[in-house]
C-alpha cells in the first residue's frame, strides 16, 4: 500500500468500496477482486481488500467496532498497543493530572486515541507519511480530531516543552524483525530517556524483556499483562523513582515491589502457584510468595508451593496429586491408569517440548490433568495436578 492508494480509500468511492468488501474471507478475495475490478480501478480494489484484511487482524487489539472504522498499515497493526493497555496508561496519565501529551512515534494513533478518550489533548508525531495519514484518518473516523493533532516530523526535533507529559513508543521492529538492543530502537532508548528526564512527566514503552539493570534509577518500571499475556513494560518518569510494579489487566490489579529477599526453597506442598507473567518479569515473585505463605520449588524456578489454598489475582493455583522424577514411561502409565485424555503441559526449566511429550504419552480418556515439567531442588521433575 502506498500513499496514493491509501488516499484513494478516503474518497467517497473508496469508502463505499470498503463497506462492500467488509468481512471478505481470504478464500473469497480472488473472486471478489475480479468482480470489483470491472467497475473500479484495480489499485483501489487491491487497497480496499488489503484494508479489510488489516481490519480483521486489528479487531483483536482494537475491538471489532473501532477496527471496522479505523485505517491501518501492516506495521501499524503489528506495532500498535492493545486498546486495553493503552486505556490503562491513558487513565493513569489522567489520574496524574495530565491534560496535554506529546505522543512521539505515535504510529497509526492507538495510544493517541486512548489518551483523547481520557480527555487529554494529544500531539501525535511520526516521521512516516503513510502512518501519519492513517493516524489522521483514525482521529477523524473516531470523532477525536478536535483532541488529536497529527504531525509528520522527526520526533527528535519536536519541542515538547509546551506539554504536561511526553509518551514515547520507539520502533522495536526493523527490516529483519524484532529488535532486542534498546540502542537500536528508532529512536534509541538513550534519546528517549534523555527526553523523558527533561519533561515534568513521561512514559516510555519498552519491550518486557528489558534487563532490570538497564532501568534508569530515575524511573519507575511497570510490567503489564492482559489476560495473562505479558504485553509490554513502561518506564515512568516523574512518579516514584525506583518503584517496580506489575499491572494485571483487566482490573487493573497492581502489585507493588517491596524489595523482598528471594523466597526460601521448600518441598512441594499440596498446592502449586504459577505467577502471572508480569509478576515474573517484574521480579515480584517474592511478594506473591509472602502473600501465599509459600516458597519456591527450586531457587531458579518461578513456581511457588504452599500447603494452603489462598485466593490471589497474581498467580494461578493448582492442586498437586503426584510428584515424579522425569520419565515419559511413568507419565504414560499414570495417565493411562487415570484415563486422562485432556492433558495440559506446562514447563519451566525443562528442555522438553510440550507437544512432543503429548505425542509420546498419547493421552486418551474422559478425564483431564495438568503436568508441569520443571525442576525441584535441581532435579528434573514432573508435577501432576489440576486447577484448584
Amino acid at each position: 500500500m502506498n500513499d496514493l492508494s491509501f488516499a484513494s480509500l478516503l474518497t467517497p468511492e473508496g469508502r463505499a468500496l470498503l463497506d462492500e468488501v467488509r468481512g471478505t474471507e481470504p478464500a473469497q478475495e480472488l473472486a471478489v477482486a475480479t468482480r470489483l475490478r470491472r467497475e473500479h480501478p484495480a489499485e483501489l480494489v487491491s487497497a480496499a481488500l488489503t484494508q479489510a484484511r488489516l481490519r480483521q487482524r486489528a479487531a483483536a487489539k482494537f475491538g471489532p467496532e473501532d477496527a471496522e472504522r479505523m485505517f491501518f498499515t501492516p506495521n501499524g497493526v503489528e506495532q500498535s498497543t492493545r486498546t486495553t493497555v493503552a486505556t490503562h496508561r491513558a487513565r493513569r496519565f489522567a489520574e496524574l493530572g495530565v491534560r496535554t501529551v506529546a505522543d512521539l512515534c505515535s504510529g497509526i494513533g492507538g495510544d493517541a486515541i486512548a489518551l483523547a478518550r481520557a480527555g487529554i489533548r494529544v500531539l501525535a508525531v511520526d516521521h512516516d507519511p503513510l502512518t501519519v495519514a492513517a493516524a489522521r484518518a483514525n482521529a477523524d473516523a473516531l470523532g477525536l480530531a478536535d483532541l488529536i493533532e497529527v504531525r509528520e516530523a522527526d520526533v527528535t526535533e519536536v519541542d515538547t516543552s509546551p506539554y504536561d507529559a511526553v509518551f514515547v513508543d520507539p520502533a522495536r521492529r526493523g527490516g529483519r524483525g524484532r529488535i532486542f538492543d534498546p540502542e537500536a530502537y528508532s529512536p534509541p532508548l538513550s534519546w528517549a530517556i534523555g527526553t523523558a528526564l527533561k519533561a515534568p512527566l513521561a512514559a516510555l514503552k519498552i519491550a518486557p524483556g528489558i534487563p532490570h539493570e538497564a532501568v534508569p534509577a530515575e524511573a519507575e518500571a511497570e510490567w503489564i499483562s492482559d489476560g495473562g499475556d505479558v504485553k509490554e513494560a513502561v518506564l515512568w518518569f516523574g512518579t516514584e523513582p525506583g518503584l517496580v510494579r506489575a499491572t494485571l489487566l483487566p482490573g487493573p490489579r497492581v502489585l507493588r515491589g517491596r524489595r523482598l529477599p528471594d523466597p526460601s526453597v521448600r518441598p512441594v506442598g499440596r498446592y502449586l502457584y504459577e505467577p502471572d507473567g508480569a509478576v515474573i518479569r517484574a521480579h515480584l515473585v517474592a511478594e506473591v510468595a509472602e502473600e501465599l505463605d509459600g516458597g519456591l520449588i527450586d531457587e531458579t524456578i518461578a513456581y511457588i508451593t504452599a500447603d494452603e489454598l489462598r485466593a490471589t489475582p497474581y498467580a494461578a493455583a493448582y492442586e498437586i496429586t503426584d510428584q515424579l522424577r522425569f520419565s515419559v514411561k511413568k507419565l504414560k502409565a499414570l495417565l493411562r491408569e487415570r484415563e486422562v485424555g485432556i492433558l495440559t503441559v506446562k514447563k519451566r526449566g525443562s528442555a522438553v517440548e510440550p507437544e512432543e511429550l503429548r505425542k509420546k504419552v498419547k493421552p486418551h480418556g474422559p478425564h483431564s490433568a495438568t503436568v508441569f515439567l520443571t525442576r525441584v531442588a535441581g532435579a528434573p521433575t514432573m508435577l501432576i495436578g489440576h486447577p484448584a
